[in-house]
């Protein structure tokens, strides 16, 4: 069984997630950067559930030795970049993200991380994506920050492979954030939730990915983006 707040739920067959590669293909090694600022466990753990190979990334050795990358984060948005560039992890990300173009996955944080900065900080961020995170501001009252909950997702860029198997209209996924990217506009947006306003819940660009939501705390629904995520 798997809980998350007020939530329980019934973990769907693996069996029920198929993955698209032969098993007679290549394994793809998907690494998990492990810089104190993740959920790294509930991934490593969803992962092995769907009988992907992963392995945790805290260095530059070990990111060679990896097709894919989960870019976790949870925490604050200088501490996080301090993090990385206290591990030497800065220039093997971006050798990884784009002069080798291997397929990166940011989750919550991790998708902050790879924009271009954040008004939390002051710190630059990756740049992979040409926006900046900003808090969310609401003259409702009603409105609480942070964002904590199920939401929906309104996919925003067709044929992206990791919305592959989900419903447009029946899709619910779990979200703890105080800042967005507000932006809705630019062609590197793939999902948009609405939370008192709009804002880009997921971000698509060529190998280059984020979910502003925890996937991995997000039932059927996180379990089949990284089913999509193993079978790329």
């Amino acid at each position: 069984m798997y809980s998350t707040g007020n939530a329980c739920f019934h973990w769907p067959s693996a069996q029920q997630f198929v993955c698209a590669t032969n098993t007679t293909t290549h394994c793809f090694m998907i690494g998990i950067v492990n810089y104190d600022m993740g959920n790294i466990g509930s991934i490593v753990n969803m992962i092995e559930y769907l009988q992907g190979s992963c392995m945790l990334v805290s260095d530059a050795a070990a990111m060679q030795a990896c097709d894919k990358l989960i870019l976790p984060g949870v925490g604050a948005y200088d501490t996080a970049m301090k993090q990385l560039r206290q591990r030497d992890l800065l220039a093997p990300l971006q050798t990884f993200a784009i002069e080798h173009r291997k397929p990166v996955l940011g989750v919550c944080l991790g998708m902050q991380l790879m924009c271009a900065g954040s008004e939390e900080g002051q710190l630059q961020g990756l740049g992979w994506f040409d926006t900046v995170v900003t808090k969310f501001q609401f003259s409702d009252k009603k409105m609480r920050v942070p964002h904590m909950g199920w939401n929906h997702i309104q996919f925003a860029q067709p044929g992206f492979s990791l919305f592959n198997n989900l419903s447009a209209e029946d899709n619910r996924f779990y979200f703890v954030h105080s800042y967005a990217v507000q932006q809705t506009n630019a062609p590197f947006v793939a999902g948009i939730t609405h939370y008192g306003a709009d804002f880009t819940s997921v971000v698509a660009q060529h190998h280059l990915m984020g979910f502003q939501c925890h996937p991995e705390k997000s039932h059927r629904f996180g379990m089949q983006v990284y089913q999509n995520f193993i079978n790329l």
